[in-house]
């Protein structure tokens, strides 16, 4: 049995991998692809999605841009970890797939209604998720579950504090960890534990293929960021591991426990808190990702690379 699933993406090297993944996994099926400004702008990101699909000669799945600015703030995108178009390093095709006529937000409303119930995987800011919450309260009946990339129980990744994608629009992740939905959060505990190590970047290109060694580039590339900020000989693909959840419930281990979004801290602004040890007595709102099985996520990256 397959699970339809919506990808909400800012290409973006991890997301474009996680995309890949999505693309050929047997337990999933790809309804629809939506962009959100994040890593880059909303051109940008959308660009990036339609290029990926082209990479996989997956024309056929439809493509929406969503919101080009958080839903209170002002953008901002991380040029400094992914490159000004969001996706450098490797030469990508010229895109062979079109947007669709129609709004992000509404698409995914319009593909889950259509569908009866979809899996939401967020891995970008929360924008579009916000604003599909407002705009279309019903279609809370669809959404099976919204499992996304983004906060972490432990410290952040942009921030002391806070992780990117909340940090972004951390107004619309509150509305999504206060929804109906049930959500599964993959943050940055459990990405962090699943760096792939740079000797695993020859075995994307001995794959033979073009789309594995365009993975071993974005993976060069990421790194070089990662060895200068971190000093990591290893890239979390932060969005793959989402996908990864939705997949094989197996992979990650997850606790549940209320999430609460800090949107007015003067340093803690974005945070995820996350009540990991029941203390304040709130019922839990989420599903936490806490560790991962870094070989086994390892091996389904390589698979799924492998068949392209």
């Amino acid at each position: 049995m397959t699970t339809d699933i919506i990808l909400d993406c800012d290409p973006g090297h991890d997301d474009a991998i996680a995309t890949l993944l999505a693309l050929t996994a047997p337990e999933l099926s790809v309804r629809a692809i939506t962009t959100v400004a994040g890593n880059q702008t909303l051109s940008k990101t959308t660009r990036n999605a339609r290029q990926v699909l082209t990479l996989a000669d997956r024309t056929d799945v439809p493509v929406a841009s969503g919101m080009a600015e958080p839903m209170v703030r002002d953008l901002m995108v991380a040029d400094d970890v992914h490159g000004e178009s969001g996706l450098d390093g490797p030469a990508l095709p010229e895109p062979t797939v079109d947007t669709v006529d129609e709004d992000g937000v509404d698409l995914i409303a319009r593909t889950a209604e259509q569908a009866g119930s979809v899996t939401l995987v967020p891995t970008g800011p929360l924008t579009n998720v916000g604003m599909l919450l407002k705009r279309h309260p019903e279609v809370e009946s669809h959404l099976d579950e919204i499992v996304l990339m983004g906060g972490a129980v432990g410290t952040g990744n942009y921030t002391p504090a806070a992780e990117y994608n909340i940090l972004v629009d951390p107004e619309a992740a509150d509305i999504v960890f206060r929804s109906d939905v049930p959500v599964t959060m993959i943050g940055l505990d459990v990405t962090r534990a699943a760096r792939v190590r740079a000797e695993t970047f020859d075995r994307f290109r001995q794959l033979g293929s073009d789309v594995g060694e365009t993975v071993a580039e974005w993976l060069d590339f990421f790194l070089r960021f990662h060895e200068d900020r971190f000093g990591w000989e290893g890239v979390p693909i932060h969005d793959a591991c989402a996908v990864a959840e939705v997949m094989d419930r197996d992979v990650i281990e997850t606790e549940p426990m209320h999430v609460a979004v800090e949107t007015d801290g003067e340093h803690t602004v974005g945070r995820t808190v996350c009540d990991r040890y029941g203390v304040l007595d709130a019922e839990p709102n989420a599903s936490v990702g806490v560790d991962i099985d870094r070989e086994a996520f390892v091996d389904l990256l390589l698979d799924s690379v492998a068949k392209y």
